[in-house]
């Protein structure tokens, strides 16, 4: 192994209890093989997952349990190695996958290792994550970047590997016409990269006109604000119904896209995904929102809707996402609005759950001292 770290401290931020965030040292990771690597964080991404466990504790099953350290979305340098890791030295520059799956159940196997059950995610209970100065992970789950990529671009890796799940369960998009509800940066990393894959017309609906003018500028997109009936009293599906139908004519859409991509979480925003989708067309649920919500299904059902979920990321997502990434196709950095010292993390969470217009993405710097 290499030597010990520069620095025999290791600040982290924790999160004690919903609304209860402190920075407090922690020891130094040791590694738990000779396949393991120690990094020191560079750069880490602020994602609405950290927001919901701060705010309220879970998601989903995974509920806080006990002391959290926050982030996944990250960068670092290797500072040690394992014996038996043979693909990185100290000094490489990484993008970190922050899940690590067993490798050996039935999903893993076939690829799907987002579906992996005895997965280690970084911040989902009771696995810790990367907002600390030191982290450590199985040497395969990094990928180093190249040089001219910062390590900036290299945390938002995680988020275009998203959105590149999202566009590789939606099946080929090439040639085809993707309408994506939200112009947040998952709608937006959709967006860009439906267009890189190859997709015919790309339209990002949103209700934020500053959102959709970035989204024209950032992803090239045709873009529209969701339109209001002139007839009060609908039912709300009823109502998403009509809009629908009002946004397939002022998009020359004819019978619909091909592919909806959801990523609000919002109700209406559902409702109007499955009747804008056309005949024979793939709806994919990226956005969270409601665990429960009123979905149109015999409109689904008479469409023959293929209708997936989208989580994570499979074999193959990773260097895709770096490529996009490096290549310019997907201009992360231009996402980052704000960005914070490691000690006014606490802020950059309160500007992230305010959800101003304006905001994007908040990046947090890591530990410098």
């Amino acid at each position: 192994m290499a030597a010990l770290p520069a620095s025999s401290t290791n600040p982290a931020l924790v999160l004690h209890a919903i609304n209860t965030l402190t920075i407090e040292d922690r020891p130094i990771p040791p590694l738990p093989s000779e396949k393991h690597v120690l990094l020191q964080i560079s750069h880490t991404g602020i994602c609405g997952s950290d927001i919901h466990y701060w705010q309220r504790g879970r998601i989903g099953p995974f509920t806080l349990s006990g002391p959290l350290i926050l982030g996944h979305e990250s960068s670092g340098t290797v500072q040690r190695c394992g014996t038996q890791v043979r693909t990185l030295q100290p000094g490489d520059r990484v993008a970190i996958e922050p899940g690590v799956p067993c490798r050996r159940c039935d999903h893993c196997r076939a690829g799907a290792y987002n579906l992996c059950a005895e997965c280690v995610f970084a911040a989902t209970p009771p696995c810790d994550g990367t907002l600390a100065r030191y982290y450590v992970t199985d040497a395969a789950f990094c990928y180093r970047v190249p040089a001219h990529v910062d390590m900036e671009e290299a945390a938002l890796v995680e988020p275009v590997a998203v959105a590149v799940q999202v566009c590789k369960t939606a099946g080929s998009v090439a040639g085809k016409s993707v309408c994506v509800f939200g112009c947040g940066p998952i709608g937006l990393l959709c967006q860009a990269v439906a267009r890189a894959f190859g997709a015919s017309r790309v339209v990002g609906v949103d209700v934020s006109r500053a959102r959709l003018d970035f989204a024209r500028e950032f992803a090239g997109s045709e873009v529209l604000a969701p339109p209001q009936p002139e007839k009060e009293g609908l039912e709300p599906v009823e109502r998403s119904e009509i809009v629908a139908e009002m946004m397939k004519e002022e998009l020359r859409l004819g019978e619909g896209a091909d592919v909806v991509l959801e990523c609000t979480g919002a109700e209406p925003c559902i409702q109007t995904g499955v009747f804008i989708a056309k005949k024979g067309g793939t709806f994919v649920q990226v956005g969270m929102g409601k665990e429960n919500v009123m979905f149109p299904i015999t409109a689904a059902c008479i469409k023959a809707l293929n209708i997936k979920g989208s989580i994570r990321y499979t074999t193959g997502v990773y260097p895709t996402a770096i490529d996009l990434v490096a290549s310019g196709k997907v201009p992360v950095k231009r996402l980052v609005t704000d960005r914070f010292k490691f000690e006014e993390a606490e802020q950059a969470f309160e500007l992230v759950k305010a959800a101003k217009e304006g905001v994007f993405k908040v990046v947090i710097e890591g530990v410098q001292n």
